[in-house]
């Protein structure tokens, strides 16, 4: 198990991400606990990146639950039909968001999030089980850059689930 990441000094964000991505497989292999797997990927991202909050929501019954995270505290629970996880969650796709102050219904935990990304996380049966979801703190942060490296992050991680 890896416990240190190696992080390019002046690196494009590609970059981070090619060079992380075998070491977050690394970090997941062999482990079998979902909210370990769950709080070390997120870890990892704030590491690397220095994003401003990075977390995920599970799906609970018929909501959105604060699963592990990094960052200052954030809203528990997200309705299905609110805010960016929400929408994530009821298209199945990825979602940038380069002003969320622009996007429809935003939930504001925190007034210092500028934009942000989220992407689904599926299940074994192809369900949504639960969002990744990152903030940053500063104004159009996140391209498509970062939807193929966190999507293919996302992918390794599912990989991790039990049947």
């Amino acid at each position: 198990m890896a416990e240190t990441l190696y992080i390019p000094e002046n690196a494009s964000r590609k970059e981070v991400y090619n060079s992380i991505i075998p070491q977050v497989e690394g970090l997941l292999s062999g482990e079998t606990d979902q909210t370990a797997n769950l709080a070390n990927f997120a870890a990892a991202l704030r590491e690397a990146f220095g994003f401003f909050w990075v977390g995920f929501y599970l799906k609970k019954e018929n909501q959105l639950v604060l699963g592990p995270f990094q960052g200052p505290i954030a809203c528990t629970r997200i309705n299905f039909d609110k805010g960016v996880c929400g929408y994530c969650y009821r298209t199945k796709e990825t979602v940038i968001v380069p002003n969320v102050e622009e996007f429809p219904g935003h939930i504001a935990c925190s007034s210092a999030s500028k934009s942000e990304i989220v992407v689904p996380v599926f299940d074994k049966n192809g369900d949504v089980s639960m969002v990744l979801d990152v903030d940053s703190d500063k104004l159009n942060d996140f391209s498509e850059v970062d939807k193929e490296g966190l999507e293919a992050l996302v992918r390794m991680l599912e990989k991790t689930f039990k049947d």
